[in-house]
């Protein structure tokens, strides 16, 4: 009789840690992201990035159509207040976040996010490219970036961005008085450009040898189409096992010796 209860509780609670230790595996990673500002001094700075991995559902715009509130939520104000609730509807399970604040040239921040890599494998991004009115950088494609294999491993360390991967809005005409970062500029004031989104980083120069919120005085002319202006890192770590894994392993180790034991003492009285 103890041999079957024995053989009957083993294996109940093998099952148990079976689905335990299944639910572990598929638990998330924490994901440490870098961003540096690479950009020459006194250039292009960039608001905060905002971003989310997810499965691969969210497209924030398209190259040559019109910019929509999501993606001029980042382009015109860095906030990302549209941005953020269009992607949580379109991927319900993807995790959001965002990284530094305004990132001067040299600059650097960090932050971390715990991710479950097999559900959220691909990755997102935008950040307003500040001084401007409407500039930013960011993925076209929602599965350009497939952060994860399907088993769940990171598969891209960094990702750079040049200033000939600016992108333009094309919802706002460039104009310092309206312009963010701008020493007396008012970002909330706009002049609609009714354009599409489009590669360019052309209009930076109007705002050269203005005054920014930075303390510098702007200069874009050592921006080249291939001049490095942007990257983001990835590095992984493991999620400590949860601590209701250990206490049960440890509990199935004292019920099974336990067990065990009263077995060889009923054998050993008969």
């Amino acid at each position: 009789m103890v041999q079957r209860l024995f053989m009957s509780v083993m294996v109940a609670a093998g099952l148990a840690l079976l689905a335990l230790s299944n639910a572990v595996n598929a638990a998330p990673v924490s994901v440490r992201v870098a961003v540096e500002n690479l950009a020459p001094t006194n250039s292009a700075s960039f608001a905060p990035l905002r971003l989310g991995f997810h499965a691969g559902t969210f497209d924030a715009f398209n190259n040559g159509q019109v910019a929509t509130a999501p993606i001029v939520s980042v382009a015109e104000g860095g906030s990302g207040s549209d941005w953020f609730p269009a992607f949580a509807i379109a991927d319900p399970t993807a995790v959001l976040g965002s990284v530094g604040g305004a990132l001067l040239p040299g600059a650097s921040a960090s932050g971390t996010f715990i991710v479950d890599s097999v559900i959220n494998r691909f990755f997102t991004f935008a950040s307003m490219v500040i001084p401007s009115n409407d500039l930013f950088i960011g993925n076209d494609a929602p599965t350009a970036f497939e952060l994860f294999d399907a088993a769940g491993n990171l598969r891209i360390n960094s990702i750079g961005q040049t200033a000939g991967q600016i992108w333009d809005a094309g919802s706002e005409t460039a104009d310092p008085a309206n312009a963010a970062f701008v020493v007396g500029g008012v970002n909330d004031n706009r002049t609609p450009q009714n354009g599409v989104v489009s590669f360019s980083f052309a209009e930076l120069a109007v705002f050269n040898g203005l005054a920014t919120a930075g303390g510098y005085v702007f200069d874009s002319s050592a921006l080249t189409t291939g001049t490095n202006v942007y990257r983001i890192s990835f590095t992984t770590s493991a999620v400590p096992e949860p601590a209701s894994l250990a206490l049960l392993t440890a509990g199935l180790l004292a019920l099974g010796w336990g067990l065990r034991r009263q077995r060889s003492t009923l054998s050993s009285a008969s």
